[in-house]
């Protein structure tokens, strides 16, 4: 089974592997860097998942691939608190796109703040943490969770949760 996804982030890519090697034998994973179609940044729960859908659909164009998965961060604001949300999305070959997020939580306000004045998260994160490529690897979570969550994990479980629809799916 041909299983593509539509990033080279490390966290990102583990995750499906990780994950869809538990459920689907025999499979070949291949990676493409794809638009999202969204803001560098997004800027809702709606934004972060259209990222996500428009990943897995420009995935599956790229690659003809049986699954195509395309997975999003982005933030969005409630009650004054801005949270990090996570899509995922999954194309099949017959054109079925299913979608689910995962966690949320608040960041910091003196993260907040960088992000309304229109910087990324990722470059922000790098910044604060005074390391190098955060999201490829224990991502914002790991940091505000103190290490309780990278962003892989975070990742593995709304894979999990797709490739779980897509067993059901395939069923009916």
């Amino acid at each position: 089974m041909l299983i593509a996804i539509g990033t080279k982030n490390k966290a990102k890519t583990a995750a499906v592997e990780t994950i869809a090697a538990q459920y689907f034998d025999n499979s070949v994973f291949e990676y493409v860097s794809v638009p999202s179609g969204v803001s560098e940044q997004p800027f809702s729960d709606a934004e972060t998942r259209q990222g996500a859908i428009n990943r897995a659909l420009n995935t599956r164009k790229a690659t003809n691939a049986d699954l195509s998965f395309g997975l999003e961060g982005g933030v969005y604001e409630m009650d004054g608190m801005m949270y990090c949300c996570n899509w995922g999305a999954v194309a099949l070959k017959d054109g079925t796109v299913i979608s689910s997020s995962g966690a949320s939580f608040v960041l910091p306000q003196e993260i907040a703040v960088k992000l309304r004045a229109g910087e990324e998260l990722g470059p922000v994160m790098d910044t604060f943490t005074k390391t190098k490529d955060t999201r490829h690897h224990v991502g914002a979570i790991g940091i505000f969770t103190d290490g309780l969550i990278d962003r892989q994990v975070m990742f593995e479980h709304i894979v999990t949760l797709l490739i779980g629809q897509v067993l059901y799916y395939l069923k009916q």
